[in-house]
């Protein structure tokens, strides 16, 4: 991994063969993500997130988690404008960086992400945090674990609970460290963060765990069938 351009094919399989002994290490022992980076750096990659999630669940994480936010868009657009009071306002604020006579999808998945916790009551403030370049190592300081979107003063008039599609980087913070940076966009680092989460065995945040047990039971079909009632309320209107 410490080479210009790691051989993707050969880490792979090392990484197919080591699984057993990274799984025993990371549910008995529990290490700090810092350990685990410097130990197993190939995991903290695009490629090696998505198929150690395989090799954990057995699912396609990015294939699931984007065709699942990709079918209920069209009712979680419809939810958010039914919403009144303080809700509704923050939905409507989130709804206006839509083009709705030519809606980009990355813009779509976004507004739904960051509008998901605001419907199951999440505090996302905490995980997902957007800071000016100027302001970065202050913020990471202030991030345990989430998603950190770094923009430049130009974005000012947008606020920083804007959905922001050109920011200058996006990076995935776990246990107060980056373990990724420039992810693609904001959909991407949710749906990486979450991939972590899950391959680390970690904890979820308390002020998110409705948002990111969502995304396991309902939109991957993993772990308990059995929801809260926030949870099987979202699930019925969308599915109603």
């Amino acid at each position: 991994m410490k080479k210009k351009n790691p051989n993707a094919t050969l880490v792979s399989q090392i990484m197919d063969q080591t699984f057993p002994l990274r799984r025993r290490e990371i549910v008995t022992q529990e290490p700090a993500v810092q350990s685990m980076v410097e130990r197993w750096p190939a995991l903290f990659t695009e490629r090696q997130v998505f198929a150690e999630f395989n090799r954990v669940a057995s699912k396609n994480l990015e294939g699931n988690f984007y065709e699942a936010l990709d079918q209920h868009t069209p009712r979680f657009i419809e939810l958010f404008k039914s919403k009144k009071g303080t809700t509704g306002q923050k939905l409507t604020d989130l709804m206006q960086h839509i083009n709705c006579l030519s809606p980009d999808v990355t813009a779509l998945r976004s507004v739904v992400l960051r509008g998901l916790p605001i419907v199951l009551g999440d505090d996302s403030s905490e995980v997902y945090k957007t800071c000016f370049d100027t302001a970065k190592e202050e913020a990471l300081a202030s991030v345990t674990v989430g998603v950190l979107t770094v923009v430049n003063e130009d974005a000012l008039q947008q606020g920083l609970n804007a959905v922001h599609l050109q920011p200058i980087s996006t990076a995935i913070i776990l246990e107060g460290s980056t373990v990724m940076d420039n992810v693609r966009d904001f959909p991407q680092a949710v749906c990486l963060l979450f991939g972590l989460m899950y391959a680390l065995h970690l904890d979820y945040p308390k002020c998110m765990v409705n948002t990111l047990t969502f995304i396991q039971a309902i939109m991957l079909g993993l772990g308990s069938k059995i929801l809260n009632p926030k949870l099987l309320s979202l699930k019925n209107k969308l599915l109603g």
